[in-house]
């Protein structure tokens, strides 16, 4: 398994809550263990003092999302490794489970979890993995979704660094806004040259007179 493939963790830790709409899914037990995945062991040790911990590091890689959006790559990565130093990782090789044609391991690098709570492990998974996608693609990689009012986080995996939105269906709202606001803009355009044009139309009738 990739380690970046770890960075998706914060990707769905960061979008469980939609401050602007004033939403917040992490409210549960139940919410963090499917944040981790039905195969971990780690989201077996999960309780419910991990909601308020785990909503403190989803501040913190909020923030990073942020400093990121903003251009600021410096406090971005400061951000993130004041998370590295305090959730650790024990990278290992694996491979147990995957395996070639002939059934040989295919060795890769893998995040083991020896952490004391949930918490802690999610945490360690998501930083390491944002921090190897940061390493990996860039800081401009790490954005917010331009969609207001949704700032869901999103990975920019795109060829040409193109990518704005956090999903196809927030793309299109967005599109179709856009699109009205500039038919109203035109409206609003031909309205006034028709006032205009009918005012100098008045003003040459009342000079000929």
């Amino acid at each position: 398994m990739e380690l970046a493939y770890y960075s998706d963790y914060a990707v769905r830790l960061v979008n469980t809550e939609e401050p602007a709409r004033n939403k917040d899914s992490l409210t549960t037990v139940e919410v963090i263990r499917e944040l981790f995945g039905s195969e971990s062991t780690t989201a077996r040790r999960a309780t419910e003092a991990d909601v308020p911990r785990l909503r403190a590091v989803r501040a913190r890689l909020r923030a990073v999302f942020e400093a990121a959006d903003e251009g600021e790559e410096v406090q971005a990565v400061d951000l993130l490794n004041s998370l590295l130093l305090e959730f650790p990782v024990s990278p290992q090789i694996s491979g147990h489970d995957h395996r070639d044609e002939d059934g040989s391991p295919l060795w890769h690098m893998h995040l083991a979890d020896h952490t004391s709570n949930a918490t802690a492990g999610y945490a360690a998974l998501a930083s390491m993995g944002l921090a190897f996608h940061l390493t990996e693609y860039g800081v401009d990689r790490l954005g917010l979704c331009q969609a207001a009012p949704c700032r869901n986080a999103y990975l920019d995996t795109s060829t040409n660094r193109s990518r704005r939105y956090c999903s196809d269906r927030c793309a299109t709202r967005a599109n179709v806004a856009a699109y009205r606001a500039r038919k109203r803009l035109e409206t609003d355009r031909s309205a006034n040259t028709g006032r205009t044009a009918e005012t100098s139309q008045d003003s040459s009738t009342a000079t000929e007179r």
